[in-house]
């Protein structure tokens, strides 16, 4: 196993509860490919008394079996640590008997660290594992000053309902929930250095663009390639790296996997997102209980961004903030035989629009760094997005990243992803002109509007430049 990049933070945490002399309980989850198991196993090398992985539910077509599947896993897992003296449990308050049994065999008054990964797999329909894994804390785990239980899982959701906000047995017990989120722009030159992988920011970008910061994607890129041709190595063609991994993403995951999918189809048409009102009615999914459920789950995963436009009412917005299933919907899906699909169309028109929309994408995962840049990281500010429609007789106006500061600026962000600096003709000039003036009748009359740039390489200075306040370029976004 590699080296790991990044995660300085987290592994300290994990190092300093690991030398605690208190039972600990801690909760690792995040997004499903961004390196949770990679982190702990890393992390914590060397040192698990215990540890087993629940059974992926994407070939399991049959939820009968399910259970017994699961136990069967658990049991071999036991028996590999050496349990002795027992037969195959068939209920999961049995199987947690027997592995306290084991763990009492192994205990040699050493920090004993039992990891589950893909906890959430485990807890298959009427299974009652909840009831069991519970009473394995409660009445075992956390009577023993050297233990640690370490719990890992990809569907956020259920990790966050039946862990972190339990209201049942569990409730209050985790002493730790870390969350893992994709790499930064930075992580990911630094993932590619290690690889030995020669690819140019500009490259990179590209390549945060169609696969975000999930190092497991990242990880099937090979050196001496281009970027075209290792994205298209890993989805197009006959035998793409990730076939398929779009619709078991979702199965892994959700247990309603197929409203979410319809929900993020949905999503990915439009780029400032819609209302919960407007995906009911597109998708045909009643309001209430299950979509609420199946919106928080997306969001909870990172899918999903949930924000309040600015200057409206009309309530919250939900926006696709995947890189990865953007791209694959608008163009794996529909081209994956086409084995140079990336090198033969990426600087095309075919490509042209998704690239506006995916950098902009880029930039809201990276705030911080936009903020930094504007050297504004110490003012309180939040940000938003924001669309007026037009009508007959007027033009409407769209932003896709506004930053309302507390010290009375808005920076109105204009994002352009292009192989050199950008020159604003008259044109494009007036265009952000207009949509300056339409967003000052919304604001106070103390407050001001600051045109800015975001963009690869800069900004050329002519004719048309001036009204732009400030420039964030490419580099800008790799800081830490």
């Amino acid at each position: 196993m590699g080296a790991i990049i990044g995660r300085k933070l987290e592994i300290e945490e994990l190092e300093r509860l690991y030398s605690s002399d208190r039972p600990e309980f801690v909760a690792v989850y995040g997004r499903r490919r961004v390196g949770k198991t990679f982190l702990i196993k890393q992390a914590l090398k060397d040192r698990f008394t215990f540890q087993h992985t629940g059974v992926s539910p994407v070939d399991q077509e049959d939820e009968k079996n399910r259970i017994k599947t699961q136990l069967e896993s658990f049991y071999y897992s036991m028996l590999a640590h050496g349990l002795e003296g027992f037969k195959q449990p068939k209920t999961w308050m049995e199987a947690f008997f027997q592995l306290t049994q084991l763990l009492q065999k192994l205990d040699n008054g050493q920090r004993m660290v039992i990891f589950f990964d893909e906890l959430p797999w485990m807890d298959t329909p009427r299974s009652r594992f909840l009831s069991a894994f519970e009473s394995f804390w409660n009445g075992w785990c956390s009577g023993h000053d050297n233990v640690m239980l370490v719990v890992c899982g990809s569907a956020t959701s259920w990790m966050l309902s039946n862990l972190s906000r339990s209201k049942g047995g569990l409730y209050g017990r985790l002493t730790c929930e870390l969350k893992l989120s994709p790499f930064t722009l930075k992580e990911c030159e630094e993932f590619f250095e290690h690889g030995n992988i020669e690819l140019s920011r500009y490259d990179i970008v590209q390549s945060y663009m169609v696969f975000g910061g999930v190092p497991y994607y990242l990880s099937y890129f090979r050196k001496g390639y281009s970027f075209e041709k290792n994205t298209d190595m890993i989805l197009f063609g006959q035998k793409p790296r990730l076939k398929d991994e779009f619709n078991r993403l979702f199965k892994a995951i959700f247990s309603d996997a197929e409203d979410c999918k319809k929900v993020i189809r949905l999503l990915a048409t439009r780029n400032y997102g819609f209302t919960r009102e407007e995906i009911s009615k597109a998708t045909s999914l009643p309001l209430g209980g299950g979509l609420s459920e199946t919106l928080s789950a997306l969001v909870e995963s990172d899918f999903v961004l949930r924000y309040s436009p600015f200057g409206k009412s009309v309530g919250e917005y939900y926006k696709l903030i995947d890189n990865f299933c953007l791209f694959w919907l608008k163009y794996v899906e529909p081209n994956q035989e086409d084995s140079d699909f990336a090198n033969d169309n990426f600087t095309s028109d075919i490509m042209k629009g998704w690239r506006g929309v995916a950098f902009e994408q880029v930039c809201w995962q990276h705030i911080p760094q936009i903020k930094r840049a504007l050297e504004i990281g110490g003012v309180r500010s939040y940000v938003s997005a924001w669309n007026i429609v037009g009508s007959d007789d007027k033009s409407g106006a769209q932003v896709d990243l506004l930053i309302v500061r507390d010290d009375n600026i808005v920076n109105l962000c204009e994002m352009k992803f292009y192989s050199s600096p950008y020159n604003i003709d008259k044109e494009e000039e007036a265009k952000m002109l207009h949509r300056v003036e339409m967003l000052r009748g919304l604001l106070s009359p103390k407050q001001k509007v600051h045109l800015t740039l975001v963009t690869t390489f800069g900004l050329v200075t002519g004719k048309h430049s001036g009204k732009v306040q400030r420039v964030v370029v490419c580099d800008d976004l790799f800081e830490k």
